[in-house]
């Protein structure tokens, strides 16, 4: 027979007042009750804990030592169980994110200061990684949840879409396409074109637009952040196609962004996760400021 956490609480509190009628009066017990608990928890232990001096109830020899033990038993128990309570509560744990630099810079920053609003003692450590980074941080368990835009290949993790991203043109103010409403990718493949580098989800939707419009681009030069790819078209270098996440952050840089048509490019971004039952409290709760669910 084992010993349970309730049969401990009545052995202390008995100890404590060497009355069964004061120790059921704390527990909300009845006498009978408490005796059967201690019964069977002397049986559990081998041995009487307690023995009788006129109408007190007194600790044997083994019950005094067994006190301490159980009293230490029960705070390690209501620490651990009052330290997962806060953590369901979420007013503890960690919250881990993989997250593209494009939504990284800008969008979560907002996100995470609501969050942080609502759940100020969760820890939070961001990962701003490209898109294959993302996948691979979410599979190895470094992040709980990945942003990025859906991939090829799940590999048996889940996707939930949040939006829809359409691809955009960017040019400097002085560029002759600068005065167009809309620009079509061949536009775009008469000039020096700056692109993502080879291997890249935005390079293959970028060479995918550019080869169905029927006309061969001009690269000039790769770069490995979208970010980088704003500040070539800055200096001059030429132009691109980006992903409208990063629509603000190209106007800071005083460039002109225009949609993008024949073919429009348009690209889920949602969450990546293992499973939504594995998922901690506070990546359940970032996951429902995602969707709105």
């Amino acid at each position: 027979m084992s010993a349970t956490i309730k049969q401990l609480r009545a052995f202390v509190v008995v100890a404590r007042s060497r009355s069964l009628a004061q120790a059921s009066a704390q527990l909300h017990s009845s006498q009978p009750a408490l005796s059967i608990a201690i019964r069977n928890l002397e049986e559990a232990t081998g041995g009487p804990l307690f023995s009788r001096d006129g109408r007190q109830l007194v600790l044997t020899p083994e019950g005094r030592e067994f006190l301490v033990r159980a009293e230490q038993l029960l705070n390690s128990w209501d620490q651990s169980l009052d330290a997962i309570q806060q953590r369901f509560r979420l007013e503890r744990g960690q919250l881990r994110l993989a997250v593209i630099p494009a939504f990284a810079l800008n969008r979560v920053p907002s996100l995470l200061a609501d969050f942080h609003q609502k759940f100020p003692q969760i820890n939070i450590v961001l990962e701003d990684v490209v898109m294959e980074r993302v996948v691979e941080a979410v599979q190895e368990g470094r992040a709980e949840l990945g942003i990025s835009f859906r991939p090829d290949e799940l590999g048996g993790m889940e996707f939930v879409p949040f939006e829809r991203d359409r691809f955009i043109a960017v040019v400097p103010e002085e560029h002759i396409l600068a005065e167009k409403k809309t620009i079509r990718w061949r536009d775009l493949a008469t000039h020096p074109f700056i692109s993502m580098n080879r291997g890249s989800a935005v390079r293959r939707w970028t060479d995918t637009a550019l080869d169905q419009c029927g006309q061969a681009a001009q690269y000039i030069c790769e770069a490995n952040q979208l970010s980088t790819i704003g500040q070539l078209v800055r200096a001059g270098l030429g132009i691109s196609a980006v992903p409208s996440l990063c629509e603000a952050q190209m106007r800071e840089y005083g460039l002109i962004c225009l949609p993008l048509t024949a073919p429009a490019v348009m690209q889920e971004v949602g969450a990546l996760f293992k499973s939504r039952g594995n998922l901690s409290a506070p990546a359940s709760a970032f996951l429902e400021l995602l969707t709105g669910q």
